[in-house]
């Protein structure tokens, strides 16, 4: 039986979430009723995109048993402090993260990350209470929320506890066997008149590297197919990239630090229509729209630009901000086994805007043209680095094309 003190206290713990909760405007869930579709990747780039695109972000992890957020943001060996409010009483500060995101996690308030955290439901709600009441989340325009598969205690607790919750992005595979679990994930949102923002379909195809053949690894279109017979919005797929097994492992945010390839245009296509239907008119553009990063490609041969593009070992992918002049990031990839007008078609699909090369015929130039990656032929055999850092200069001397045919 509830005494008055009990009752007491859920009034003050409820008029505290919607102090916290009130100065967030919008509260997004990231869902899925199948575990292993990415779900937590998908939360922290969305969470990221939006962040870059110039809102306030803070990123709740509600994953008990299995936090990955902490990880995917390289904060696994980090601790959150209590601090004291203006006279109240003290709040959990979340964890800054890149572009200022604010995050929280139970990895956050455990002392060995080994952990193994073995709570029953009672002991879950309380906590998951906690982070929306105790943590000093400040004002945002949107906490994403990381819940774990299914619909079970944690996504429950959530959505009853924040009563205005903006809506769900429903994360699934292609495969049907994704898809029938997913689906359950809609019937729950609907049973709690939770509203769907929309449905990402995650590890879309994967595009070979080496060949540059499309690989429907767990088919394709399940998830837009899905969607439609639901009569849900669609946010986009999201092809599966070896880069982004390597960002989350090195805690390194995907959609920065690849932002030209195609996955990471795909999250940001999905934040664009989730910032339309949440915030109509919101004109804000990618922190850094002034600063736009290129992406420029040079053939490499033992550490120089190769005479010609289409017998190097390696090509440089060099992404570059050309209003301030700066190298963002460089990275090496092994070229793929030649084949004629192979190579537009896969430097395209690595998000290269430019290739600077040594020689190249006529058609090789079409082709890249076609690709919409322009064309700098002549550059002398100097390392990579120093090719771009002359051509952002103004400085990079370019010779006789080295190849005419």
């Amino acid at each position: 039986m509830k005494t008055d003190a009990h009752e007491k206290q859920m009034a003050e713990e409820q008029q505290a979430i919607h102090e916290r909760m009130g100065r967030i405007k919008h509260k997004l869930l990231v869902l899925s009723g199948k575990g292993g579709v990415g779900k937590s990747t998908v939360a922290v780039n969305l969470a990221t995109a939006l962040a870059m695109r110039g809102h306030t972000v803070g990123l709740l992890d509600v994953d008990i048993h299995g936090p990955s957020v902490p990880r995917l943001l390289g904060l696994e060996n980090t601790s959150a402090r209590l601090e004291p409010q203006g006279g109240g009483p003290s709040l959990l500060i979340p964890v800054p993260a890149a572009h200022n995101i604010r995050v929280m996690s139970i990895a956050f308030l455990l002392g060995d990350r080994d952990t193994a955290v073995i709570w029953r439901g009672p002991m879950k709600y309380k906590v998951i209470k906690q982070f929306l009441t105790d943590v000093a989340w400040g004002d945002l325009d949107y906490l994403v929320v990381d819940s774990p598969p299914g619909t079970g205690d944690e996504p429950l607790s959530v959505v009853q506890l924040i009563e205005d919750a903006t809506g769900a992005v429903i994360v699934t595979t292609p495969q049907e066997l994704a898809i029938a679990d997913v689906r359950k994930c809609v019937t729950f949102c609907r049973q709690l008149d939770l509203p769907i923002v929309g449905v990402i379909e995650n590890m879309s195809g994967f595009v070979c590297p080496s060949c540059g053949e499309q690989i429907d690894l767990f088919k394709t279109g399940g998830g837009r197919k899905m969607a439609e017979d639901l009569g849900e919005p669609f946010l986009g797929s999201v092809p599966f990239d070896p880069q982004l097994v390597e960002a989350g492992d090195g805690g390194t945010p995907y959609v920065e630090h690849f932002a030209n390839s195609a996955a990471a245009k795909a999250f940001a296509e999905a934040v664009n229509t989730i910032v339309e239907r949440t915030m109509p008119g919101d004109n804000r553009k990618p922190t850094g729209g002034d600063e736009k990063t290129m992406r420029i490609a040079i053939p490499v041969t033992e550490g120089r630009l190769s005479a010609h593009f289409g017998h190097c070992a390696q090509f440089a992918l060099i992404d570059v901000k050309p209003d301030q002049k700066t190298i963002h990031k460089t990275q090496m990839m092994a070229a793929p086994a030649h084949e004629p007008g192979l190579l537009p078609r896969w430097l395209a699909e690595q998000g290269a805007e430019m290739i600077i090369a040594g020689g190249m015929g006529g058609r090789a130039q079409g082709l890249f043209q076609q690709q919409n990656i322009s064309v700098v032929v002549g550059a002398p055999s100097e390392a990579p680095d120093a090719i771009v850092a002359a051509y952002l200069d103004g400085t990079l001397e370019t010779g006789t094309n080295a190849c005419d045919h």
